[in-house]
């Protein structure tokens, strides 16, 4: 009789399919819109009611080549993660695991640093006035980090998820570090985090020219802002989009 040989290497997880393929996308388009920085910075998605069980990248896995079966599956409220021979990045860990555990509205959380958001962090000032109809998206609906404590292990994500408590605030601006944004799934937080560092772009090179900046007055700014969320499925098509251009020319990423 002849023995059958077995196939023991690592199977692909293919849990959560659906979310995988979204975030590997995420990923994908990050390196192709310039705001990633190689192997660092982390994205993560809740997969169970509570939130506490997310996805997430792997360690030092570069984001033009991460794929949907590679993301882990994390429980926030596993204490040995770290001692897991698959363990993510520790300060991944330290700041997605503390938001995943504290903020259950935090579905998908996406920090990294992008340049224009990173420089707008970098000002003594980090505040973004609404000047245009892409900043404007984001008046009074963000929170600034001044209290940079040093890389995100885990008492310094504890700190910084007890700034998202509040639903309203999607966007943390981190002071001396960069950018964090969370929100309803990855359509959602992706096409946030886009504006947001299209939003700083424009800030920063208007304040390049020197002259005085046109800011809008507090009540334009509000009900323009609020016309903005309610648009109906904007953030859901850009996605879908990204997702079809991806099927075209890089469909790798589902694997």
């Amino acid at each position: 009789m002849i023995a059958l040989k077995r196939d023991y290497s690592p199977q692909p997880d293919l849990s959560h399919a659906s979310e995988r393929i979204d975030l590997a996308c995420a990923f994908r388009w990050t390196v192709r819109f310039g705001f990633h920085e190689g192997v660092a910075n982390h994205f993560s998605l809740a997969v169970n009611e509570d939130g506490t069980q997310f996805l997430m990248n792997p360690n030092l896995r570069h984001f033009s080549r991460i794929s949907a079966s590679e993301m882990l599956l994390l429980d926030a409220n596993d204490s040995a993660t770290m001692e897991h021979p698959d363990a993510p990045d520790p300060t991944a860990w330290g700041l997605h695991g503390s938001i995943h555990r504290h903020c259950p509205h935090a579905r998908c959380v996406m920090h990294l640093h992008p340049v224009y958001s990173t420089v707008l962090a970098s000002l003594a000032d980090s505040n973004l006035p609404p000047i245009d109809q892409t900043s404007v998206s984001f008046y009074q609906r963000y929170v600034i980090d001044e209290e940079y404590g040093g890389l995100a292990f885990e008492n310094e994500g504890e700190r910084c998820a007890a700034q998202l408590s509040d639903p309203k605030n999607k966007v943390m601006i981190m002071g001396n570090h960069g950018l964090m944004v969370i929100g309803k799934d990855v359509a959602d937080t992706f096409n946030r985090l886009f504006y947001f560092e299209r939003a700083a772009e424009n800030y920063i090179k208007a304040l390049w020219t020197a002259k005085p900046l046109r800011v809008m007055s507090a009540e334009i700014a509000e009900k323009t802002a609020l016309e903005q969320e309610s648009y109906p499925e904007f953030a859901e098509k850009h996605f879908e989009e990204l997702k079809a251009i991806l099927d075209e020319e890089e469909p790798s990423y589902r694997l």
